[in-house]
């Protein structure tokens, strides 16, 4: 019997390393190693003897041989992440396994499940047959699988909802959208029940969230907005794509933060009782077209589809944002007319008719949200939205930020690091932040702490006296879908998210719970990184301010200083709200000949709370 272990261990090492090195092998498509390699791993499985490990390999197999048959679904099958997906792939240079051998593999993984008596393996077996039944378009096998590996998987969450979603696009692909609808949000519903076990497994496994989840929210929201001619999708519809992305949006942060959210989810925040004078639009960037769902104080929810490729609308977004970076306007304006037309046009009628509207709150979604809405511009008008007579805010999620507007007096306590600092072998060269904090000073109630003075623990105390509303940071930051890669410069360490949790909140209780806004004036997002903006809204919600106002890239010491100028001048005044003081500071900066270029006033965006 011992050596009958062994031996399994010994050969299913083997295989498992093998496996391993096929999937790098498709990956880089090195397809001469990968004909080399296929024939070891076929002999190896006549010597493996029936475990749970030879099962689990078994579908490993029959995956990799899968993926490589080209023009696969994505959301049936993901055979590497979207970033590489996104990239031109060259066609396998060997022949490809048939379809019918890829079942026999699978099948055998399902006989020996059951002589084992193993329920887990049995579903994961039958379903991932009932997969590839799916994508050979044979409906009737596909189904009857995927509902027996459901059966065997009942009482397994995380299994169970894979093949809840199985079905629901086994029913979209025959047409049937009322079922497809219902085992969509059935598979959303379960996927709920175990988020919060899967933010306890290791952060490479989270990471693979925007393969494995993402397309499930996406694909549910596709359903529920999809309508013949041009008609709009049911109230319901709408309100239940709403729900779904700002779940996804919710369950990303979670993902990234490795931690729960939901003591701090804000419930029953009714869109239209929250500001009658706010529009909410919620792009949403979908395979096949961009959606957007706006709607405007006391009346119904809207939709418009703009049938364009998701891959179109990232390349043209991201030239968009290199032409911000490089200052060149003449692009900048070229491109963010299209992305005008796309999100803002549709609304412009709606718009005209309802004066009262003021702000304009977006929820954005992928790569729009590295980009600020500012820069959109109008051809028509020859104007830049931050031109038009709205102020602008972004949500990562309508559930995490109390809403409910409180007005505080105006107090700072402004920290900022002017000194050139070496910390955690990353070199950071001198800011102006000691004029930008004496601008403050000169502006409004403040309290300063420069440098040396700059501590974590400094920084803890003051706040705990409960005197301040307003945290101003005029320091390096650097914002990243990486949590190890965001942080804040204090003047000895490096402030993360983790560190930064709480941080703002008053231990005083005879104080006001909570810092209004959180002011980091020298930031970045982390350049090549689509999700860094991630960062961002990780450190805000983490943080617990009600808003933080930050900068997407770095900006000029100077033109810092012009703006922070205006805006506290704005704040001060009474009635003014922070979406409107940012507002007034940035069209100051952008009708200063000297700071015409968006590079200077287009960073600035306003997260969360904007009264």
């Amino acid at each position: 019997a011992i050596a009958y272990f062994q031996q399994a261990f010994d050969t299913g090492g083997q295989i498992q390393a093998s496996l391993n090195q096929l999937s790098l092998l498709v990956e880089t498509e090195q397809w001469s190693e990968v004909a080399e390699l296929l024939p070891q791993i076929q002999k190896s499985f006549t010597s493996l003897p029936p475990s749970r490990t030879a099962i689990h390999a078994r579908l490993n197999f029959a995956r990799s041989l899968t993926c490589f048959h080209p023009n696969l679904d994505p959301e049936a099958l993901s055979c590497n992440s979207r970033e590489s997906s996104e990239q031109q792939r060259t066609e396998p240079s060997i022949e490809l396994p048939s379809w019918t051998e890829i079942a026999q593999i699978l099948a055998t993984a399902a006989q020996q499940a059951q002589e084992l008596e193993d329920l887990q393996a049995q579903s994961y077996a039958l379903g991932q047959l009932g997969g590839l039944y799916e994508l050979t378009q044979q409906w009737t096998d596909a189904q009857n699988l995927t509902q027996q590996a459901l059966l065997k998987a009942y009482q397994t969450a995380d299994i169970r909802y894979r093949w809840e979603w199985q079905l629901g696009r086994i029913a979209k692909k025959q047409g049937d959208m009322s079922n497809a609808i219902a085992n969509y949000k059935t598979a959303v519903g379960t996927l709920q029940t175990v988020r919060q076990d899967l933010l306890t497994i290791n952060s490479d496994v989270r990471f693979s969230f925007r393969d494995n989840i993402e397309p499930l929210y996406r694909g549910l929201v596709d359903l529920l907005l999809r309508t013949e001619g041009n008609s709009q999708p049911p109230q319901e519809n709408l309100k239940l794509a709403i729900g779904e992305i700002d779940s996804l949006q919710l369950a990303e942060l979670e993902n990234f933060l490795g931690c729960d959210l939901s003591p701090t989810v804000q419930l029953n925040q009714e869109l239209d009782n929250i500001d009658q004078k706010a529009a909410f639009i919620y792009p949403i960037m979908l395979e096949d077209r961009l959606a957007v769902i706006f709607k405007l104080p006391g009346q119904p929810l809207k939709y418009h589809g703009n049938l364009i490729e998701r891959t179109v609308v990232s390349q043209k977004l991201r030239k968009l944002r290199k032409a911000i970076l490089r200052g060149d306007s003449g692009k900048v304006i070229e491109n963010s007319q299209t992305v005008y037309q796309w999100l803002i046009e549709p609304l412009e009628a709606y718009l005209q008719n309802s004066s009262e509207v003021e702000t304009l709150v977006f929820v954005l979604d992928g790569e729009l949200r590295n980009l600020p809405m500012s820069v959109l511009y109008d051809q028509k008008t020859d104007q830049y939205l931050v031109e038009k007579p709205y102020s602008l805010v972004l949500l990562p999620s309508a559930q995490l930020f109390d809403l409910q507007t409180l007005p505080e007096e105006l107090q700072v306590l402004g920290a900022g690091i002017s000194e050139e600092r070496q910390i955690e072998g990353r070199n950071f060269r001198s800011l102006d932040a000691t004029t930008e904090l004496e601008q403050i000073q000169n502006t409004v109630s403040s309290e300063i702490l420069l440098n040396s003075q700059f501590t974590k623990s400094n920084l803890q105390q003051n706040i705990n006296s409960g005197a301040f509303s307003v945290v101003h940071m005029a320091t390096h930051g650097n914002f990243s879908s990486d949590p190890e890669e965001t942080y804040i410069l204090a003047y000895n360490q490096l402030l993360r998210t983790n560190d930064l949790h709480n941080l703002l909140r008053s231990d005083n209780q005879e104080a006001a719970n909570t810092i209004e806004l959180l002011v980091l004036s020298a930031c970045q997002t982390a350049e090549g990184d689509n999700r860094a903006t991630l960062g961002l809204a990780g450190l805000a919600v983490r943080a617990g301010a009600r808003s933080t106002l930050a900068t997407l890239w770095q900006v000029s010491d100077e033109s810092t200083v012009q703006l922070m100028e205006q805006f506290y001048n704005a704040l001060n005044e009474p009635g003014v709200t922070k979406a409107e003081a940012l507002h007034r500071a940035q069209q100051a900066l952008l009708n200063n000949q000297k700071y015409q270029n968006p590079s200077f006033w287009a960073p600035y965006v306003l997260v969360g709370n904007w009264r």
